[in-house]
């Protein structure tokens, strides 16, 4: 949607509502809810947010220990800039169109080198200096709950799937399931969103959504309306949709991929018929780079305590960093081997990433990669499961948090100031859960111990 088909659409009352958001921390949309004549007012200008919503925790916590903002410097404004490319209607909301906004400094107007939007731009621009244009695709995992989150969360989050048994490309499953996933597909696609398809995931309850690759920006975009789309769909429907990544020691974790390319003058980069695989040399050394920096950027794919439940052996998530060719027990997996479609998928994030921070960093190791001509290691052919000489994956969050801090990589790509922020951010998760007794503990111990 153009401004000016906005326009016509609040002119005839079709349009009532615009949503003017930013994305969080976490990945989740912030903002104001305009009437559609005062957003147009004001859509080639600017509107303001409160700049504790990038120093916030999934709880809307204002936690102690940001540069950025504090108690003590009063927590000030940001600028909301709309971007009108991103401008579209939300379909499963009456009357209503949504726009995302750049986040800026409300003194200067640059651009706030810690906002997720802002922070995937910076290293897409560092792949345009080198002529590359990075196009991206993400999978989203969830689970599918009986009852809406209000009601789990009343019920004391005795937590129910909606369906009973493993579904994975299980069809009579899924057409059960087709008055919640149904409206997703459509009501996304019409918001404009590429969507493709979805079908049933490894577990009971679980759905796997896709899209259709875009240039990394979009892709964010994308995933990221999706995901919000996909909460609010579910609510309409009676039921819960959950992204975190491990509901239960017993189940499968539901991750989020992302596929990964760098295309030249309209064609993909990373393909060249004469060498193995159909990867060309460019190909190799990006993916060095996801390799060789990988425990540095793992926070990003694995923002909180639970984030790391999920690497398990035989979950079908990573333990190992190592490649592979269509091989998911890899952490990167070589999919589309001797394509034009070559790419590497990245098996590491999960579902509650943040997808512009996790593009972002991975396109900050990538590029150093090739800036570095980094060779890239033998190609690992197997069980990565059974294979424990191989590097591991960071096992928890402070051992994730450890290696942000001490990455140059990441301090020279995204800045210092920005790494110190969200290595806060990691650091005050870790407090918030050591504080708390968990039902783990008291049923362990309350006789026992």
């Amino acid at each position: 949607m153009n401004l000016q088909e906005l326009e016509t659409q609040v002119a005839s009352g079709q349009i009532d509502t615009v949503l003017a958001c930013i994305v969080d921390m976490q990945g989740r949309l912030m903002g104001k809810r305009f009437h559609a004549e005062a957003f147009l007012e004001m859509a080639e200008g600017e509107t303001h947010c409160c700049n504790y919503l990038l120093a916030t925790d999934l709880e809307m916590a204002t936690p102690d220990g940001y540069a950025s903002t504090s108690w003590e410097r009063g927590y000030g404004d940001y600028v909301m800039k709309p971007d009108l490319s991103t401008l579209r209607p939300v379909p499963w909301l009456e009357g209503t169109a949504m726009c995302l906004c750049d986040v800026l400094d409300h003194h200067s107007h640059a651009p706030v080198p810690h906002a997720p939007r802002e922070m995937l731009k910076r290293q897409i621009a560092r792949a345009q200096e080198l002529g590359l244009t990075p196009v991206m695709a993400t999978e989203l995992e969830f689970f599918l709950f009986q009852g809406t989150a209000d009601e789990i969360a009343r019920g004391g989050f005795a937590l129910k799937p909606i369906s009973n048994y493993n579904e994975d490309y299980h069809i009579f499953q899924t057409s059960k399931e087709e008055y919640v996933m149904r409206p997703i597909r459509n009501h996304l696609r019409a918001m404009g969103l590429p969507v493709e398809g979805s079908k049933g995931e490894a577990e009971a309850g679980q759905e796997e959504l896709n899209l259709k690759y875009a240039e990394a920006l979009a892709c964010a975009d994308h995933h990221t309306l999706a995901k919000h789309g996909v909460k609010e769909i579910a609510h309409q429907h009676g039921v819960a949709a959950s992204f975190l990544p491990k509901w239960h020691q017993d189940r499968v974790g539901s991750a989020s991929h992302v596929h990964q390319s760098l295309w030249r003058d309209g064609a993909n980069a990373f393909f060249d018929p004469d060498r193995p695989h159909g990867k060309s040399r460019l190909m190799d050394h990006y993916m060095a780079g996801l390799m060789t920096y990988a425990a540095e950027y793992t926070y990003f794919m694995a923002p909180y305590i639970n984030s790391y439940k999920r690497f398990a052996k035989g979950s079908f998530a990573p333990t190992q960093v190592v490649w592979s060719v269509d091989n998911r027990t890899a952490a990167f997996r070589l999919c589309g081997e001797d394509t034009r479609g070559v790419r590497v998928e990245c098996r590491v994030p999960g579902a509650d990433m943040n997808p512009y921070l996790a593009q972002a960093v991975m396109l900050a190791a990538g590029l150093k990669g090739i800036e570095e001509q980094l060779e890239l290691p033998a190609v690992f052919a197997g069980d990565a499961y059974a294979d424990d000489d191989k590097r591991h994956i960071p096992r928890t969050l402070a051992e994730a948090r450890e290696a942000l801090l001490g990455s140059d990589m990441l301090k020279a790509a995204l800045g210092e100031e920005v790494v110190a922020h969200y290595a806060r951010a990691a650091e005050w998760e870790i407090e918030e859960f050591n504080r708390v007794v968990t039902d783990y503990e008291i049923a362990r111990g309350f006789e026992r111990a």
